[in-house]
Formats: structure tokens, C-alpha cells, sequence
């Protein structure tokens, strides 16, 4: 429920200016998610959230800086699985939590990686060698579960 709901809170920020976390609340309460302001505090401590000021208006959510410890406390969230078949490595998230994964991936710029694809729960990443995907393989499983 929680890896849906950061998804859901990340899709928001990233859509508008959510600008308190009252207004986050009742967005996530639209979309059928019933939480606390301790719940929402929690995630946004979570997330890595900070607030951004454009010109005199109020300040908005955006992700911070995406720290290494943020990132992988993503990645270890949803990640249940990773392989490799050739040059390509596939990593298997929970459901609906895919996309938000490849997105944390990508802002990693691993070398290795040539591209990426995330559908539902499943997500490809193009190496340029089998060599590349298996060395990939294993710097992802250390950097998510040590």
C-alpha cells in the first residue's frame, strides 16, 4: 500500500503544485487513499520531498536532492527481484511500482546502462554486453539488499 501511495504522491508533485501537505492529503484522499498528517509527514521524509519557492507564491513539494540512501530506500522498497538474460537486466517490482523504480534507475546514470523500460511490475535495462549486465546485475543487488 505504501509503495502505491509514494508512487501516487510522486505523480502529484510532479503534475502540480501541491503546496502543503493538508492540499496532499485530500489529493491522495481523491484517489482513495485515506491517511494521517503523520502518515504524509512520514512519506514525505521518505521520498526525500522538499519545499521549492518560485517568485512570492508559496512554496511547493518537488523531490530533494536524490541522496544515494534516498534512492536505494526506494529501490529496496519495491525491488523483489533481479536478473539478468544477455545484455539486457530485468528487475521485478511489486505492482505499480515499476515505473517509479526505472525513474530512480535512471537518475542513477549507471555507466552500463543504455536504456531503460518499465511496465507494470517489470523493468528492462539495456547494457551493451552480457559482461555489462551481469556486473550491473550485481553492483544493483549490493546496492539493494548490501
Amino acid at each position: 500500500m505504501a509503495n502505491a501511495r509514494h508512487e501516487l504522491i510522486l505523480r502529484l508533485i510532479s503534475e502540480q503544485e501541491v503546496t502543503t501537505q493538508e492540499m496532499l492529503r485530500d489529493l491522495l484522499e481523491e484517489q482513495g487513499f485515506c491517511v494521517t498528517q503523520a502518515t504524509i509527514s512520514r512519506d514525505i521524509k521518505h521520498l526525500g520531498l522538499r519545499k521549492k519557492r518560485s517568485g512570492a507564491g508559496p512554496g511547493f513539494y518537488v523531490r530533494g536532492g536524490d541522496s544515494l540512501a534516498t534512492l536505494n530506500n526506494l529501490l529496496t522498497d519495491v525491488v523483489v527481484r533481479i536478473d539478468y538474460a544477455m545484455n539486457t537486466v530485468v528487475l521485478t517490482c511489486h505492482p505499480g511500482s515499476a515505473q517509479a523504480a526505472c525513474a530512480v534507475l535512471d537518475r542513477m546514470h549507471l555507466p552500463d546502462i543504455i536504456g531503460t523500460i518499465a511496465g507494470d511490475d517489470t523493468i528492462f535495462a539495456l547494457t551493451r554486453s552480457e559482461q555489462s549486465a551481469q556486473v550491473l546485475t550485481s553492483l544493483l543487488k549490493s546496492h539493494i539488499w548490501g
